[in-house]
């Protein structure tokens, strides 16, 4: 059987990437189609088959009308299997009717609907708005199935496609983030100075810096803390701005590698979330360690925190909510093995077995 596998743009490491992984795993013969692609920026598929569009590395903003004729340009009547996963134009792919078309929906276009007020601003993307949400309405209509990555997703595939969908969460290897008895953060890993410089006791939130993540909520809540630290642990295109609106409380750590980066999350107090996550990979790998999360309820934090017992899900995403709730945060006993146990279920082998049925059915039809 071949199998092709299709991702919007390879130019970026986050979470969403992390299931690219899973899949690549899943399918390693597999050929890869997208847009954009800068292995320099994207290092995890430099070894993958890419196809992509010549030329194209960087700025993928700038071309939004380029992405529908990318997408149907592409052959692929030789695969007997496409998986095309994303949040915008990978579904649009076009293939022949024996081939099986699974599409594992990250969110609907959130340019054209769900974020469109913070994306229309743009000039450029007004012009082209009306143009690309009808292709979209057309594209969505091409795979065999959706599968969705969370319950706030579903709704949206249903809102936006008239569409049904199956819930399979994205896979998190919950084992890697397992609490280990490391006594305090500076043994963790004693060659990097990074653990010396924390303090002793503080709440983590791991992002890529950019701002609809709404790191900055986070920072002001501890600018009304100052006896209490925050650790940010990414970078991104908010990192100056961040800084300068932060106090000396907040810890700006970069990029952490995946060997260091599971002792952050065992050694934090809580992790925090602010914004609406279409899932949240960030928020299990914490409950894997062991750490209680305080999210934002609004999108994957749902599915994900069982509120007073594995966190806290927060009612909006304003500051006084974040103090309150870190204010809170201390008077309730939080059981780390509750966390653990809450994690499992989005464990990387429990999303092999549900997506491996799927593809049985296939066979089989």
């Amino acid at each position: 059987m071949r199998v092709a596998l299709v991702y919007d743009r390879l130019n970026k490491i986050g979470g969403a990437e992390k299931v690219l992984l899973a899949f690549h795993d899943l399918f390693p013969d597999a050929d890869w189609y997208t847009s954009f692609w800068d292995p320099a920026t994207a290092p995890f598929s430099r070894t993958w088959r890419v196809h992509h569009f010549p030329f194209l590395h960087h700025h993928h903003e700038w071309f939004p009308f380029l992405m529908p004729f990318i997408f149907e340009a592409y052959d692929l009547s030789s695969y007997d299997l496409v998986i095309s996963i994303g949040s915008a134009e990978s579904k649009g792919i076009i293939t022949k009717p024996s081939s099986y078309h699974l599409h594992y929906c990250l969110t609907p276009t959130r340019y054209l609907y769900s974020h469109a007020d913070e994306y229309l601003d743009n000039p450029l993307y007004r012009f082209v708005a009306k143009y690309l949400r009808f292709w979209d309405q057309v594209a969505s209509s091409r795979p065999d199935k959706m599968i969705a990555i969370s319950t706030q997703v579903k709704n949206r595939i249903k809102k936006y496609y008239n569409r049904d969908s199956e819930v399979i969460f994205p896979p998190v290897d919950t084992q890697r983030f397992a609490l280990t008895d490391k006594p305090s953060i500076q043994r963790a890993n004693p060659q990097n100075r990074r653990f010396a410089d924390l303090p002793d006791k503080y709440f983590l939130t791991v992002s890529r810096l950019v701002p609809y993540k709404r790191i900055d909520i986070l920072i002001r809540a501890f600018n009304q803390m100052p006896d209490r630290h925050l650790v940010v642990v990414g970078t991104g295109s908010e990192l100056a701005r961040l800084k300068r609106l932060s106090r000396p409380n907040t810890h700006f750590v970069g990029y952490v590698s995946d060997v260091d980066l599971p002792a952050y999350y065992q050694h934090a107090l809580a992790f925090l979330q602010a914004n609406e996550e279409d899932f949240g990979i960030s928020m299990v790998e914490a409950q894997a360690a062991g750490t209680p999360v305080i999210a934002y309820q609004k999108g994957g934090a749902s599915d994900i925190v069982i509120d007073q017992i594995t966190g806290l899900l927060l009612p909006d995403n304003k500051v006084k909510s974040v103090v309150a709730a870190i204010d809170n945060f201390g008077q309730i006993a939080f059981d780390r093995g509750a966390c653990r146990q809450n994690a499992k279920r989005f464990d990387l082998n429990k999303w092999n077995q549900q997506l491996t049925k799927i593809l049985r059915k296939y066979d089989r039809n």
